[in-house]
């Protein structure tokens, strides 16, 4: 069964296509700057990768010229598109309907665009994927695979807010938190690693990168996590602000006369580790100013590693203890020094570091000493494997 995994933005497409025989990706890529002039497709097949220029209006145009690659004469990876078995299509938000993934139907769709207040950003987009490959791959089976699903099991006294109920009634207004592909497959995959059940094992798994956020992970399932409504909460990101008292946005706004959609750009793109240091939004930039002498750069590097130290130690206490805690994302499996200093803030809790096993990038490996209480793993994460191994087993 070969299996093609849709990741649709406002303005890119990801793909990847599964042979499910093997778990082999045969073919991936990415599709950037949807809509404007210069828009070009990376395709890339056994690590020889191709870029193709061209003008793509919309997604439909779009995942035809992805389909063109997979069937291309000199680089394609499959002779027809009878080959492709299904395809699934990452979801952000599936609100409250959705606590696991399930085939597409037109009622599903409308169910999806439902939850848009929810995700306008990036529900669209994945209605827009869905639409596209429903005309480029008529009658192959589709399935959605949400972020929120896995966060479902939530109890109540964790995803409700402190404000009047009325808008949790009327709008939907809780938390729901986000990554949940990702902390769902780190989650199973530390466990097999580890040679134990999922079941038995208290996680707490770190997704840190340009989007981070922390889950506490109890039996396999998701009792508490740092997003909440929107991938906006939790620890400070790329461009976005992570958890601040929710007056700074009523003063900024009265203070520098801005409107909402003005206030919300400042918290989703201006702030997080481009607002503080005033560098970038990558690491490596900020650490690179930081080796130069940079004190805000520092002051980033530092800010970060603590707040993520301190969800722990929160989720730990929330979860009433834990076995293992994962890394995973971009900064999660390639950032040493990150690692290092979180875990140096985690001694408390009878975390011991192993430097030699921890100098490692994008590698499934143990960090921690034989005598650590707590055991901590690098786990690359896999979304699109998780979303591929979900949609063959609901079109089987």
């Amino acid at each position: 069964m070969k299996i093609l995994v849709v990741n649709c933005g406002s303005s890119s497409l990801k793909y990847q296509l599964i042979d499910m025989e093997t778990e082999e990706v045969m073919a991936k890529g990415y599709l950037e700057r949807i809509g404007l002039e210069d828009s070009f497709l990376t395709h890339t097949v056994k690590g020889e990768k191709h870029r193709i220029e061209k003008k793509i209006s919309n997604h439909e145009e779009g995942i035809k010229l992805v389909i063109e690659q997979l069937l291309d004469k000199d680089y394609g990876v499959i002779k027809d598109l009878s080959e492709i078995d299904a395809v699934g299509h990452r979801i952000v938000h599936g609100g409250e309907k959705f606590s696991k993934s399930v085939v597409i139907t037109d009622e599903v769709e409308n169910t999806i665009k439902e939850c848009i207040p929810l995700a306008p950003l990036h529900n669209p987009a994945g209605i827009t994927g869905i639409e596209a490959c429903k005309k480029a791959l008529k009658g192959v089976p589709m399935v959605a695979v949400f972020d929120t699903a896995f966060h479902q099991t939530l109890p109540k006294k964790a995803y409700m807010y402190a404000i009047p109920y009325e808008y949790y009634e009327k709008y939907g207004v809780r938390k729901y938190g986000f990554h949940g592909t990702s902390h769902r497959f780190v989650s199973k995959r530390v466990a097999a690693v580890m040679g134990k059940p999922v079941e038995d094992l208290k996680i707490i798994a770190c997704h840190l990168g340009q989007g981070a956020s922390l889950c506490a992970i109890d039996g396999g399932k998701s009792i508490e996590t740092t997003m909440g409504l929107t991938p906006l909460a939790g620890v400070p990101m790329g461009s976005r602000c992570g958890d601040i008292d929710p007056s700074i946005v009523t003063f900024l706004m009265k203070k520098e006369n801005l409107s909402c959609d003005e206030m919300d750009t400042i918290l989703n793109k201006k702030s997080g580790k481009l607002g503080l240091s005033g560098v970038s939004i990558d690491d490596r930039d900020i650490e690179a100013e930081a080796e130069k002498g940079n004190e805000r750069a520092q002051l980033t590097i530092d800010n970060f590693v603590y707040q993520v130290a301190g969800y722990i130690g929160k989720l730990a206490v929330q979860m009433k203890g834990v076995d293992v805690i994962t890394f995973a994302g971009g900064i999660g499996e390639n950032g040493i020094d990150a690692r290092k200093q979180i875990c140096e803030y985690l001694e408390c809790m009878g975390v011991k570091i192993d430097d030699e096993k921890n100098n490692c990038r994008g590698k499934e490996v143990e960090i921690t000493t034989p005598d650590s209480k707590v055991k901590v793993y690098v786990i690359p994460t896999n979304e699109e494997l998780m979303i591929a191994r979900d949609t063959a087993e609901l079109v089987k």
